[in-house]
């Protein structure tokens, strides 16, 4: 007697078939498996934290995700300045950058709004505002095609020069930079009377040692990343403008890659931003020292001048009507309640 599991052979081969069709079937059906190298080119030097975190974070990407995402960076400016590199993401040679917010000027204005020049005064008033808005400049940037991972911080830029600058006269005759294309710096300088030479950060060093430039705004540590400090013998002591760093990849090449594998990338780069800003103010400080024990002075200018810096370069630059005014009125809005609550 047959068992009611017995098969005969043409019937299983139909079974076989049918699973092989099946299978085909399903195989068709599923979405490939986008293999992509992420080109992200930066100004910052290989072997400053900046670049080993990312590498690190590039590395547990293509761990996680099987060699599927890949990260190759371009560091140290070989691919010229942010202004270049935009350029290069729009024409398809490259897929993001990590730069300073500067940077974004091109692509979304309103993210400059923490480097209004004299905003800030003190890093606790830096916290409280950018736990408020910070997300408002990652959605801005992805409404204008880039996906972005976080904030870290640069620190506050200090005007850094080869004789001391106590008083806006202290500026005349002095060869002031300011980075290419950046829009608040240029009125910054113009409203207190001065005329400042645009370049871009590739070009500074050279420009220090050549004369062509003998006074730059920079943060402690990345004036000793990018050698600055070497040409500077003073520091003016008040913060000129607040400063961030930010990794962009253009949207659309985002958007390629498996929804997991986005999310894989979007929980290793926060992760990394979020160290990244944690790490810097402690740079900063110990450059800081740096900078003190190297012999280069810090000189503070009377309150009385600080105050008509402020004044003059506020008014100039909040005239132009460059900022959303819905964005201006809640930065202010922020800063003002901090103030209000920590006189």
């Amino acid at each position: 007697m047959r068992s009611q599991w017995s098969t005969s052979v043409p019937a299983r081969a139909c079974y076989s078939a049918a699973a092989l069709m099946l299978c085909l079937a399903m195989a068709l059906a599923a979405p490939p498996a986008v293999a992509l190298t992420l080109k992200i080119a930066t100004i910052s030097p290989d072997g400053t934290t900046w670049m080993k975190e990312l590498r690190k974070a590039a590395d547990l990407i293509k761990t996680r995700t099987d060699g599927r995402v890949k990260l190759r960076f371009y560091p140290g400016g070989v691919m010229g300045s942010d202004k270049n590199v935009l350029r290069k993401i729009r024409i398809g040679q490259l897929h993001g950058g990590a730069m300073t917010g500067g940077g974004l000027e091109q692509i979304y204005f309103d993210s400059q709004i923490y480097s209004l020049p004299f905003a800030f005064r003190s890093f606790p008033e830096v916290d409280y505002v950018r736990s408020r808005m910070d997300d408002m400049i990652l959605h801005g940037l992805y409404e204008r095609g880039y996906v972005s991972f976080g904030l870290a911080e640069g620190g506050f830029a200090y005007l850094m020069s080869e004789e001391p600058v106590r008083r806006r006269a202290d500026l005349e005759g002095l060869k002031v930079w300011i980075p290419e294309g950046d829009t608040l710096s240029q009125l910054a300088f113009e409203s207190i009377g001065i005329s400042p030479t645009p370049l871009p950060l590739t070009d500074v060093l050279t420009g220090l040692q050549t004369g062509l430039i003998d006074t730059v705004a920079a943060s402690p540590m990345g004036a000793i990343a990018l050698q600055w400090h070497t040409r500077v013998k003073y520091v003016t002591d008040i913060p000129l403008m607040y400063l961030y760093g930010v990794l962009i990849i253009q949207r659309k090449a985002f958007e390629r890659l498996q929804t997991g594998d986005q999310a894989v990338v979007r929980e290793v780069l926060e992760a990394t931003f979020r160290r990244l800003d944690r790490i810097s103010r402690e740079e900063n400080r110990q450059a800081r020292e740096a900078l003190v024990n190297q012999g280069i002075r810090f000189v503070t200018p009377a309150s009385e001048e600080q105050a008509r810096w402020y004044e003059l370069v506020r008014r100039a630059v909040i005239d132009e009507n460059l900022f959303t005014p819905h964005v201006l009125q809640t930065f202010q809005k922020h800063l003002n309640e901090f103030r209000a609550r920590h006189p």
